[in-house]
């Protein structure tokens, strides 16, 4: 009898400031979102000011996703998704048509070379914390131990 890998749940931060083929950037989070799989649950897209030095706002959103994928698996599809959609790596804080980001994984921490989760800054991140309140405000963060909503809640106080 075949044995079949438990799912686990991740929350993926999505983002793009650059036009590409599916259209918008707002468009492209949602042709990411497809190909993705898997999918529970969608924030609504947030239109930010960019980080660093692009000029261009940036349309974020988050993703509940269930897969059967470690996360070095996951995040290796995820770069494919990148690279299939055009982005270039090399440049950092460069436009880009999207962004795809392990945030939270529902197994805790992980932590190896080239990929740690939870995502090393997502805690100082509005226009992350914002749309996780939308699919996962009761996650706790496995280092702190606090929730989305109470991360959120401090980041609004600073």
């Amino acid at each position: 009898m075949p044995t079949t890998s438990p799912r686990t749940s991740y929350v993926i931060a999505l983002g793009s400031n650059r036009r590409g083929r599916h259209g918008s950037p707002e468009a492209e989070i949602a042709a990411a979102l497809a190909a993705l799989g898997g999918v529970v649950a969608v924030s609504p897209v947030l239109r930010t000011p960019p980080l660093g030095p692009s000029k261009r706002r940036f349309a974020n959103a988050a993703a509940l996703i269930e897969s059967d994928e470690e996360p070095p698996e996951l995040l290796a599809r995820l770069k494919a998704v990148e690279r299939a959609f055009g982005r270039r790596r090399g440049r950092s804080w460069a436009a880009r048509v999207i962004d795809l980001d392990i945030i939270l994984w529902s197994e805790g921490a992980w932590g190896e070379t080239g990929l740690t989760v939870p995502h090393a800054a997502f805690r100082e991140r509005d226009f992350v914390l914002r749309p996780l309140l939308a699919v996962a405000a009761a996650w706790r963060d496995p280092v702190s131990g606090l929730s989305v909503r109470h991360l959120a809640a401090r980041l609004g106080r600073r």
